[in-house]
């Protein structure tokens, strides 16, 4: 059984066939994928789509490149959705120094109010982070009242820039990229970070596996990195499929169904 724990099925590539999309990742062994919004709108199809959907679940925030909507009105909504059986996580949120689409200060504000709602509403969260780890982490140590729990999506950060957020207790999540001829810091890490550690996702419609380099990416093909982290551990395609699959569902609180 696998779980996509990151995947953008609100996303508008997928208006035409999502029934479809959803049918190959069951055929394909995903029990479960996360829906995650990145503005009010993509939340709020996030869940929509859970409710409708057995295998999906809904994470909603506001991407640091959305930023500069996040106020007192995005903030009740957010926690409105919350409440909601199949809202897991609050996401994705965090800071983007690459593309700056929003100033940093604005960006930190955002991610340090969406942390402390996810505090409040007793829920991980999803990190979105990209050229800003050092900024992040301070945030995260500042902020923090007690443990967060949560994971950093699509991670792409160095071994050594892993260590500290272990410690802290995130779960880092693979995405594609891994996957690529020139993958260098993820190898090492899929290989020597905790196996009980590590999420797997597609981050779906975006980083295809090299297998579908190009193409919209869907949550079928998650099991590529799956295969990929085995062949790098140099365990079984199942015993990566259980154990992340089991992580996932501890990180947002779902019961792990059995084979």
């Amino acid at each position: 059984m696998l779980f996509d724990s990151h995947a953008h099925l609100n996303d508008p590539q997928f208006a035409d066939d999502l029934p479809e999309t959803i049918r190959r990742a069951e055929e394909n062994g995903v029990k479960k994928i996360a829906v995650v919004g990145f503005d009010e709108e993509s939340s709020r199809n996030a869940v929509a789509l859970a409710r409708q959907y057995d295998a999906v679940y809904a994470i909603v925030g506001l991407h640091p490149h959305d930023a500069e909507g996040f106020g007192d009105g995005a903030e009740a909504a957010l926690a409105t959705w919350a409440r909601e059986e199949k809202v897991v996580a609050i996401g994705e949120i965090g800071l983007d120094y690459y593309r700056d689409l929003s100033p940093r200060i604005v960006q930190q504000i955002a991610f340090r109010r969406q942390l402390n709602l996810a505090q409040e509403m007793d829920m991980p969260v999803s990190i979105h982070c990209r050229d800003a780890m050092e900024d992040l982490v301070q945030i995260l140590q500042r902020e923090k009242q007690g443990r967060y729990q949560g994971v950093f999506h699509c991670y792409s950060g160095s071994y050594e820039q892993a260590l500290p957020l272990l410690e802290m207790g995130f779960y880092l999540s693979i995405a594609g990229p891994v996957t690529f001829p020139n993958a260098k810091k993820l190898p090492r890490i899929v290989s020597e970070a905790p196996l009980e550690r590590l999420l797997i996702e597609t981050d779906s419609p975006y980083l295809a596996p090299q297998t579908h380099r190009g193409k919209r990416n869907e949550p079928a093909y998650v099991r590529f990195v799956a295969e990929e982290i085995a062949k790098l551990r140099g365990i079984s395609f199942e015993k990566v499929a259980e154990a992340t699959y089991v992580n996932a569902c501890h990180l947002f609180r779902i019961p792990p169904e059995r084979r």
